[in-house]
């Protein structure tokens, strides 16, 4: 939208309004003589391989690997940032490739990864750029992997999702308070955006890093388990990760273990059927369990994949069908 050389960006819901030569929020967006334009496309700063565990993504192409690329820019500003060098600074100030779309698809497929992450960062940001992307990599048969905070606009989610075939949404907590004070955001986008993925056919997993004295109360993590349950499903995985002190978050201890297996706990409790801790080893945390027979079905450690025991995307057991994506 223009009118006398003011734009508004609509992909996030902050809606910038730029005049002339100013940026948006995120770093990576501006109104360039009236347009808008992005600032990063085809302009990674960060490219490797990964395993797909690392995103986290467990229900996901279990074992393979990853194509990953960022940008730098965010439109979320957490307090506890791990990848605050690249997601808190402009796109001038990184070291950046040059990196085509149809660039990126060569290289996955020349280095064996059977999908391309758009992560460290926020994809949500590059927009343009993953979406041309995905939609070459989708044409090769490689699948994408939207590793991201899920504050963006419907219309543009609704686009992307048709591209896409995989998410971790990361829910920083189930309060609009923390979302405002620690990540400068609003929770209410992040939570539709979840939804919208889930009901466009993405496999959606979930991730909420627990920080200590801010959003590790147990009737907060209890109300986010319930929303889940009502929203989306048992089905789909939560991922509670161990926060380290970062970025402006320094004067804070790290997770205990002890909390983590507590919020897991409390989870499955709620009826959620797969749960799983990040960040820190707690033994048998990382595996998938059978809902139906209760026996192993992925065993993890760390990056490491032992047995498979899903067959036809069912427990070999019992039958159960397990929600991912597993060829």
């Amino acid at each position: 939208m223009s009118r006398q050389g003011y734009v508004k960006c609509e992909l996030c819901p902050r809606e910038c309004i730029l005049g002339l030569n100013e940026r948006g929020n995120c770093r990576a967006r501006i109104n360039y003589q009236g347009e808008l334009v992005t600032l990063v496309y085809g302009k990674p700063c960060s490219a490797h391989i990964d395993p797909i565990e690392k995103k986290p993504m467990f229900h996901f192409l279990p074992g393979s690997r990853a194509f990953s690329i960022a940008t730098a820019g965010c439109n979320l500003h957490c307090k506890f940032c791990q990848n605050w060098e690249i997601s808190q600074i402009n796109p001038e100030d990184t070291d950046n490739s040059d990196l085509a779309p149809q660039r990126v698809v060569d290289l996955a497929n020349q280095s064996g990864c059977r999908s391309i992450a758009y992560t460290y960062s926020e994809p949500i940001i590059f927009y343009e750029y993953t979406y041309d992307t995905s939609a070459l990599a989708k044409k090769a048969g490689i699948k994408n992997v939207l590793v991201t905070a899920g504050f963006i606009n419907e219309k543009p989610l609704r686009k992307l999702c048709e591209v896409s075939d995989g998410a971790n949404i990361d829910i920083k907590a189930f309060s609009e308070d923390y979302y405002r004070d620690i990540c400068g955001g609003r929770l209410e986008p992040v939570l539709k955006a979840c939804k919208i993925s889930a009901e466009m056919g993405m496999m959606v997993e979930m991730t909420n890093l627990i920080v200590p004295t801010l959003n590790d109360d147990p009737e907060m993590i209890k109300q986010l388990c319930g929303w889940i349950l009502q929203n989306m499903g048992p089905e789909y995985p939560l991922h509670f990760s161990r926060f380290f002190p970062l970025y402006q978050l320094r004067g804070l201890p790290p997770t205990p273990a002890e909390t983590l297996s507590q919020a897991r706990e409390l989870a499955l409790k709620e009826g959620l059927y797969y749960v799983y801790i990040g960040n820190v080893e707690v033994a048998g945390a990382e595996n998938t369990y059978c809902p139906g027979c209760k026996k192993t079905l992925i065993q993890r450690q760390g990056y490491w994949i032992g047995e498979v025991n899903i067959v036809d995307g069912k427990c070999k057991f019992c039958g159960f069908k397990i929600k991912g994506v597993w060829s």
